[in-house]
């Protein structure tokens, strides 16, 4: 290799002094990088590929198969990440500033090729480069992609939009999680039950990631504590733990939208502090020589091991502390890096909890500050209270993690000293305010005393926390009211809102290509970095040519889904009926068993000729249920029992159509949220925190019908009451009504609602089996927790009203087309200044860089 070109492949920053946007195209100006590197035109990238499917590969350009090509790709798209990410990173260095730290268990970032595309501006640049490969449509590659098995739902989908958004807007972040080797798992529907199979994401490698072996960090386990005096007669705590694990650190660079700024989100894999036994092998004992490795390496293997097992319990606490410690002894030794006092963390690290997942950061980060830095109580609790904040995203009391004494005890001896003296002194604060108030001490305690003691990790976050958020308005108000007035009551400024957010670039950018292109010929491109722009589409809801445009790229997005739908389970469904769509996590509160029950009255209407306004319907749903969740299971057999009933009956004739998509996630939201024309947004009312799917699909013009829970009441009174489909009771009321709620005497006075229930008892939906779905309608008909019974009469006639909009083709494209134009409220960036500015206080760190990075020339 040249001399010359040597030096152009390993210099960082180029000597250029006027950079022309053809060659290296960025929007701040002042950061000029090596165009072998960071050239952003075709003949660059397909210089890169060709580079990498040579050196990196092993690979010449004739054999190289459409795998080769998306890893080829993603390595020269990765190495213009890595320059902003070094350049950003030395200027940190040298202007330190406020960094957001956001933990979370869950990261479902999705396929990473396309959407960085997006962020960098070069999609036709890198069909130009496939072509040159004979690739002539770059769909055939960037399918190839798995998608990483970082999450579950909705928590890690908002994890990821609030990472792309903390680039986009230039404020420096790291986001922390595990290193899943499998995923939750893959959905298979076999004879309409959900089977799992494992995920295996990381099996052709992934592009993306940067392992960082030399940062690797030690947590322990188990073991005890012993008490002893300094040499200044201060008694101390030790922690001796009986076995430790080593966290790698794997760094994915997390790139802004047309801006220079590249975060990371640094993701812990486990490893053994020794990986084979020698001893143990040379004695024979195989198993033995590797069991430490297998146990550690179990910490990082699987998202969210069941925990109805008291081991998956063990294991999920183990986790939590893993990555939690792992990430926060990251963060302070950068400290010891720069060399700055341990005192001014707060000015340095906003770190943010999201969920009760990271609770376990309070506790640690007090016990790394007073028995590892050896700072004083008062000094490490300052510290800690001051730069953490909680996010809760559930009233469910179920979802609100308690951890057994016993098991705490055992696994985090040190840990459970802290948190008792955390809440001896919190409590001896409660008995000042409330003298003689045993109660309320028992209500505020970490500790649940009633039934088997258990520490309370929603108690423990926001004690430990500067800020608690709720994550949509109602919401919000809730976790003050209901959930946790004692705390709202006594630390009133610590609680606000942020209403959660999407992020535009993935969720109509890169998802609608389509509409992308319109919205970019009628309003310019600009709704893409500041999506309240979109309200210039209300100047065009009265233009019947637009409209009709407006409504062709629906039907565009629709086709394609309907030929992802045919390919991948063999039903053929009409593009130009209503696709009416509710695809979520499968809950009982998200009333997927309204939904399907509703579809079965439908049927009931067709099949006695009573539907004749009724227009052809496309009834999809998706979604995976927890595992060992069986009443979520027994709801996919029901509505796959009700489709199957439905698809073969030729009295339907195409008038309505069900099915159940399997293995629903990123890359398959791609390709729904734009061809959605209703969003079942139905849970019961003061139940969903927020959701992140209704602004989806209302930001790509889908209507919603729905409740007003989480953020539907948000987005109806954004978008106009007539531009939503309102039906149920409210929060509010179905308190009044629980006390006296008999879901039996409701079912009486509902003929059409008794109808379905008895087809459902005698097997119609089953194959003539009784006994299937006796639980689902013993528990309905019994009990009725969620109030299915209890709004299913509105609910069809909510459901009547979408009918008749749909008919009314002008109507419903101007109510398409307003809620798009009014959901810029739903940006994830929104939701990122909001908290920057009211809980973070981080601040943009534009990078403008002009200098060289250390030792490089």
């Amino acid at each position: 290799m040249p001399e010359a070109r040597r030096c152009r492949l390993f210099t960082v920053l180029s000597k250029m002094t006027n950079p022309t946007p053809a060659e290296f195209r960025l929007p701040t100006p002042g950061c000029y990088a090596d165009p072998e590197r960071s050239g952003l035109r075709a003949s660059e990238l397909f210089d890169g590929m060709t580079e990498h499917l040579f050196f990196t590969l092993g690979k010449l350009a004739p054999s190289a198969t459409k795998h080769d090509l998306y890893m080829a790709l993603s390595y020269a798209v990765r190495d213009r990440l890595m320059m902003r990410y070094l350049v950003g990173k030395q200027a940190l260095r040298e202007t330190p500033r406020k960094t957001v730290a956001y933990l979370s268990a869950e990261f479902l970032i999705g396929p990473q090729l396309g959407n960085n595309l997006v962020m960098l501006g070069i999609e036709d640049a890198a069909a130009l480069a496939l072509q040159q490969f004979g690739v002539q449509s770059p769909d055939t590659v960037l399918e190839v992609e798995e998608e990483p098995g970082l999450g579950n739902g909705g928590l890690g989908r908002l994890a990821a939009c609030y990472m792309e958004s903390l680039a986009s807007l230039q404020v420096p972040a790291v986001g922390y999680g595990i290193r899943y080797e499998f995923g939750i798992f893959d959905q298979l529907i076999r004879d309409g039950w959900q089977v799992e199979i494992t995920d295996k994401w990381l099996k052709a490698g992934w592009p993306w990631e940067l392992p960082q072996p030399d940062e690797a960090c030690v947590v322990g386990f188990g073991g005890h504590t012993e008490s002893y005096t300094d040499d200044k007669g201060r008694y101390h705590s030790r922690w001796v733990p009986a076995e430790h694990a080593i966290g790698i650190p794997h760094d994915v660079p997390v790139l802004g939208y047309q801006v220079n700024t590249c975060n990371r989100l640094r993701l812990w894999r486990a490893d053994a502090t020794e990986s084979f036994d020698f001893y143990a092998f040379n004695i024979g004992d195989y198993y033995g020589a590797v069991e430490e490795k297998v146990g550690s390496e179990t910490l990082s293997k699987v998202l969210y091991p069941n925990d109805g097992t008291d081991e998956g319990r063990r294991l999920r606490l183990k986790q939590q502390h893993f990555f939690v410690s792992c990430s926060l002894q990251d963060m302070l030794r950068s400290f010891e890096k720069r060399q700055i006092s341990l005192e001014e963390f707060p000015q340095h690290w906003a770190i943010q909890m999201n969920d009760t997942h990271p609770a376990i950061t309070v506790a640690e980060l007090m016990r790394l500050l007073i028995d590892e830095k050896h700072l004083s109580w008062d000094v490490a609790w300052s510290i800690t209270s001051r730069c953490l904040a909680y996010t809760n995203h559930t009233l469910l009391p179920e979802a609100l993690e308690k951890w057994n004494l016993p098991l705490f005890a055992s696994l985090l001896p040190r840990h459970l000293e802290i948190i008792y003296e955390i809440n001896r002194r919190f409590l001896q604060q409660v008995r000042l305010r409330y003298p003689g108030n045993n109660q309320i001490l028992r209500t505020l305690s970490i500790i649940d005393e009633d039934g088997d003691k258990a520490v309370r990790m929603a108690h423990l976050a926001t004690i430990g926390a500067h800020h608690v958020n709720g994550v949509a308005a109602l919401h919000s108000e809730l976790v003050k009211t209901n959930l946790m007035p004692e705390f709202s009551a006594l630390w009133p400024e610590k609680f606000t809102n942020v209403t959660n957010g999407v992020t535009p670039r993935r969720w109509l950018a890169l998802a609608n290509p389509q509409l992308r292109t319109l919205l970019n010929e009628a309003i310019g491109e600009g709704w893409i970095q500041d999506l309240d722009q979109l309200s210039k589409l209300e100047a065009f809801q009265d233009d019947k040519s637009f409209l009709e445009r407006w409504e062709q790229t629906h039907l565009a997005a629709k086709r394609n889904l309907s030929s992802i739908i045919h390919r991948r389970t063999g039903i053929l469904v009409d593009p130009s009926s209503l696709f009416d769509v509710q695809v979520k996590r499968i809950h009982e509160y998200k009333r997927q068993h309204l939904n399907a029950l509703q579809v079965a009255a439908q049927y009931v209407r067709i099949k006695e000729g009573c539907a004749d306004h009724m227009p052809y319907r496309t009834v999809l749903f998706g979604g995976k249920a927890a595992p060992g969740y069986y009443m979520a299971k027994l709801i996919i057999r029901f509505i796959n029992g009700i489709a199957d009933t439905i698809n073969s009956d030729p009295d339907m004739d195409g008038r309505l159509r069900v099915l159940f998509l399997p293995d629903y996630n990123v890359t398959t939201g791609q390709s729904i949220y734009p061809a959605s024309d209703l969003s079942e947004q139905i849970s019961t009312a003061g139940k969903e925190a927020s959701g992140t799917g209704n602004m989806k699909f209302a930001l790509n013009g889908s209507l919603t019908v729905g409740t007003l829970d989480g953020a539907n009441l948000e987005i109806r009174d954004r978008v106009g009451e007539d531009n939503f489909f309102l039906f149920g009771y409210t929060a509010t009321e179905l308190q009044s009504l629980h006390h006296g709620y008999r879901p039996w005497d409701v079912l009486t006075q509902q003929p059409l609602l008794q109808q379905v229930v008895n087809l459902v008892e005698q097997g119609h939906f089953s194959n003539g089996d009784r006994d299937m779905f006796q639980p689902l309608i013993h528990n309905l008909t019994h009990h009725d927790p969620f109030f299915v019974f209890a709004d299913f009469e509105d609910y069809l006639r909510a459901q009547e009203e979408v009918s008749r909009a749909w008919l009314d083709r002008p109507r419903w494209n101007r109510m398409s087309l307003l809620n798009s134009a009014r959901n810029g409220f739903f940006s994830s960036d929104r939701s990122v200044r909001e908290y920057c500015t009211h809980i973070w206080k981080a601040q943009p760190f534009p990078v403008e860089v002009k200098c060289e990075l250390p030792g490089i020339t």
